[in-house]
């Protein structure tokens, strides 16, 4: 019997969120930054509001070669390059920030 070997290391989830005029290469240049990271990407939501992009990312960090601090800090100068704001948020806090 071949046993399949689990990762008993509980996820450690957070929020990106990405907002900014709409143009090629957004989810390109964050999936890249992330894939650089070791973040994986557990679920995605995008859309077009006018002439804006706004996507969603739900990331597990738990395998992250950096912390969320870190990796905020690599997000912004993404952002930058591409004419995006990212920002990152533990799924927590964010939770805990959005209830009604």
């Amino acid at each position: 019997m071949i046993r399949e070997k689990r990762d008993l290391k509980p996820k450690d989830l957070a929020i990106i969120t990405i907002i900014g005029k709409d143009r090629t290469g957004v989810v390109a240049h964050v999936s890249q930054a992330l894939y650089e990271e070791n973040v994986n990407i557990e679920d995605i939501s995008q859309t077009i509001m006018g002439n804006n992009f706004v996507m969603v990312m739900l990331v597990d960090l738990k395998n992250a070669k950096k912390d969320i601090s870190g990796l905020r800090k690599k997000l912004e100068k993404v952002g930058e390059k591409i004419g995006q704001q990212i920002q990152i948020q533990n799924e927590k806090i964010f939770e805990s920030m959005h209830r009604v």
